[in-house]
């Protein structure tokens, strides 16, 4: 597995905007939209792609075309603030779902839905902000694979080294794009420094 961790100024500057816990959920929504615009350039660059040609208003000219569909696979609930972005960036999109829960005694997470398109012959993108004990993604993942999904990459926003370890032993084919690998995990299992949780200061329903 390789870590892709992000350095470009854009994106730090706007993580920076996130970590604020001041921040309030609309600017925050459109921070973490530039991020992942960003990640999804970076997770995308050596996308499958065949040569062609295209008709100019003054000229034939050669042309490069996406030979591959992508599946965008976000993890409900959190994962859906990152799908936006995908359906804009990419022309030919198809989009699944993974429900998981987390126990927030144990910090293990369940499944409650798994909705994939067909994903043979296409490049899966797991969707998820936060790769903090790894638990959840590589359930993901497994089941990504499950279904047939080869050269499945992971985009999230913040990265803990616990979750990055436990991707590195269960899916070490899987690379992963981060705007940044933060210190470690609290003992309630949130990254640290972190950002809160995304979902809930994405979709404004802390406490």
């Amino acid at each position: 597995m390789t870590l892709h961790v992000s350095k470009h100024p854009v994106v730090a500057d706007s993580l920076r905007v996130l970590r604020d816990a001041t921040t309030e959920p609309e600017e925050f929504r459109t921070h973490a939209r530039n991020v992942i615009t960003m990640l999804l350039y970076e997770a995308t660059v050596d996308l499958p792609v065949r040569h062609s040609s295209v008709q100019t208003p003054l000229a034939e000219a050669d042309a490069i075309e996406l030979s591959s569909e992508v599946v965008a696979i976000p993890v409900l609930r959190a994962g859906l603030g990152l799908l936006a972005p995908v359906l804009e960036l990419l022309p030919r999109v198809s989009v699944g779902y993974i429900g998981l829960e987390r126990d927030e005694q144990t910090a293990v997470a369940r499944i409650y839905y798994n909705k994939l398109p067909r994903l043979q012959g296409k490049v899966p993108l797991l969707l998820d902000p936060m790769l903090a004990t790894g638990g959840s993604a590589a359930q993901a993942l497994d089941l990504i694979k499950e279904a047939g999904g080869q050269d499945t990459r992971m985009v999230c926003i913040v990265a803990a080294p616990e979750g990055v370890k436990v991707l590195q032993d269960r899916h070490p084919e899987v690379d992963v794009y981060t705007a940044a690998l933060d210190s470690h995990l609290n003992d309630k299992a949130y990254i640290v420094p972190g950002l809160g949780d995304f979902g809930d200061r994405l979709f404004g329903t802390g406490t």
